[in-house]
């Protein structure tokens, strides 16, 4: 059986772990090698997925379960063992737009914000021109965060601002030639926008939801069964990449990595921005540290908690207009393989949690909790509007939803 696996990937910096796992070796420590290509929208990469052109995909977590419950086209099973990443996007808004909602040269707050875009809304609505909105996919956490916060600061998705799909790499061009007002998207294509003067970033999604689920590996379910060896590995080079990512020391480097032709084709300074938790708000104006805006290792971030994705289907029903179904939230949450990635990492030094599911949004501070290996303590994980996710009362959460 050939140790080669091909994986697809977007230019977005959250691609980083395979690739540092390639460039660095970690994946041929693991006796393996990767064949990464990449691709400019997330259709094409699911695409390729499933015609078997490549083995796994960098990919939005919601377009996992969504291509698994058949929403769209054809239901094909897909497995995510390993999650790539936690947040990491930001909305932006047109210069003029994000001067009106949030302080000069600093991030906003959300719910303050959210009060002040009500109003421009309610405007551009009575006026016959809605405001309108790109996100990357229909089955993104970015369309998930841009809705839960407009809807949780009593603004209608779809009624009173309209939501369109726009590729990654086209959405600093899009606020640049008007088509959208703002864009909900990952690095470095927010900040491409503020370079390029046609935006302004007025939030970064963790702020929305504090440790989000992002992007994941996801590979079809009979590929996973078949090369379940191979999966193991590179989930354990992907560890490593994650590691390397995370260390200060190494973001120098690893900005020159991505930024090559092959991989992110763009600014190394930008790149390393977003890897140091660094945004430019507004061009000409003083960069802004903003903590764990991208999350790529610590606190089990890599690790597919079944609950994060019982969450984004209760999004999916809500924005979806479907019928709740307690089934489909049971089949969403088996999309999550953390037993492929427990078994992947036990006897190495990797913490395992104890739990396959949590709370989700119910960690105000810093909390120790039970392991299977390791030590590990869990921070902050809150939603901006206090709202808790417990997993064993799905339906309960969804009628509570505005």
């Amino acid at each position: 059986m050939s140790n080669e696996l091909t994986i697809g990937f977007l230019p977005l910096v959250d691609a980083c772990l395979p690739i540092l796992a390639h460039e660095h070796g970690f994946a041929e420590d693991e006796g393996i090698t990767l064949r990464l290509v990449k691709d400019m929208s997330w259709a094409t990469v699911l695409d390729r997925l499933l015609y078997g052109h490549s083995d796994a995909a960098h990919m939005i977590a919601p377009l996992a379960i969504a291509t698994t419950l058949g929403r769209g086209r054809p239901a094909q099973p897909l497995s995510v063992p390993f999650v790539l990443g936690l947040n990491g996007n930001a909305i932006t808004l047109r210069p003029e737009l994000a001067r009106q909602v949030r302080p000069e040269g600093h991030i906003g707050d959300p719910f303050k914000v959210g009060a002040a875009l009500r109003t421009i809304v309610a405007e551009r609505k009575a006026a016959g021109r809605p405001l309108t909105f790109g996100v990357v996919h229909r089955y993104s956490s970015h369309n998930y965060m841009l809705r839960y916060w407009l809807a949780a600061c009593g603004v209608k998705p779809d009624e009173d601002v309209e939501i369109t799909t726009v590729p990654p790499p086209f959405c600093a061009d899009a606020l640049a030639q008007g088509d959208v007002d703002g864009i909900c998207v990952g690095e470095p294509w927010n900040s491409v926008a503020v370079e390029q003067g046609a935006g302004e970033i007025i939030l970064a999604t963790s702020q929305i939801w504090r440790r989000g689920v992002e992007k994941v590996l996801a590979l079809r379910e009979p590929v996973l069964d078949e090369k379940r060896d191979q999966v193991q590995r590179l989930i354990r080079a992907l560890c490593k990449a994650a590691a390397h990512f995370v260390d200060p020391v190494n973001s120098a480097q690893n900005a020159g990595i991505l930024a090559r032709a092959e991989y992110l084709d763009g600014s190394a300074v930008l790149i390393q921005r977003a890897i140091a938790d660094q945004m430019l708000i507004a061009r000409g104006g003083a960069l802004v540290e903003y903590p764990d805006f991208m999350f790529q290792y610590r606190e089990a971030a890599n690790f597919p908690w079944v609950s994060q994705a019982e969450w984004l289907y209760t999004q999916m029903v809500r924005w979806d207009g479907m019928a709740f179904d307690g089934a489909d939230a049971a089949r969403a949450g088996r999309v999550f393989r953390p037993d492929v990635y427990r078994s992947a990492l036990l006897g190495t030094g990797e913490p395992l949690p104890g739990a396959s599911s949590k709370v989700e949004g119910s960690l105000g501070a810093p909390t120790a909790v039970g392991t299977q290996q390791g030590s590990m303590v869990l921070e902050q994980n809150s939603f901006f509007d206090g709202k808790v996710f417990d997993p064993h009362h799905i339906a309960d959460y969804f009628a509570s939803l505005p």
